[in-house]
């Protein structure tokens, strides 16, 4: 090969290499950290009732655009069936959403309650993340309900914050 066709194969290969888009940053620890911290935001201010915090975690301040949304695993629609017989797994509850949950919780006869987190898994690329883990939700300090709850966000100009919200619902360990 002549030194020109070198020369050229080598500028060929550079300006190649400058077209290709940038690869995405996996699982920066900065982002994964500040996925956690919404992860803990989101938890405590449950445990203490605080809506200005919870609802800040949200992609919109309009509750219906973000998803939230549950389905019945088969033991606890077969449970609720007997009580209700038209019982669904899983349908779509007008007006349930990140608000309403929050205003349930800070009702002034509210029991306290707490959602637990475990074997929480983050995957990002810097721009939009998911976050998945076990859940135990306890009203009054009794498991009312647990499963696994997987979250959607997009990082905004103001932080990370999420736009859907979709988790299992099983009867408590106990029954």
């Amino acid at each position: 090969m002549t030194s020109i066709k070198k020369t050229v194969l080598a500028t060929l290969v550079i300006l190649a290499s400058g077209l290709q888009p940038a690869l995405a940053k996996q699982n920066d620890p900065a982002d994964v950290a500040a996925i956690h911290k919404v992860v803990e935001q989101f938890r405590t201010s449950i445990i203490n009732r605080d809506k200005p915090t919870f609802t800040s975690l949200f992609f919109s301040d309009k509750p219906e655009e973000v998803t939230w949304q549950w389905v019945v695993d088969d033991v606890g629609i077969a449970l609720l069936s007997k009580r209700k017989p038209d019982a669904h797994k899983s349908i779509h509850v007008s007006g349930e959403n990140y608000l309403s949950f929050i205003d349930s919780l800070v009702k002034p006869d509210a029991r306290p309650a707490e959602e637990k987190f475990s074997d929480v898994k983050v995957d990002t690329d810097g721009e939009v993340a998911s976050v998945n883990f076990d859940y135990s939700y306890l009203d009054g300090g009794k498991e009312t309900n647990w499963g696994r709850e997987m979250w959607q966000l997009v990082r905004t100009d103001a932080g990370w914050k999420i736009i859907s919200v979709i988790y299992s619902v099983r009867p408590p360990k106990s029954m």
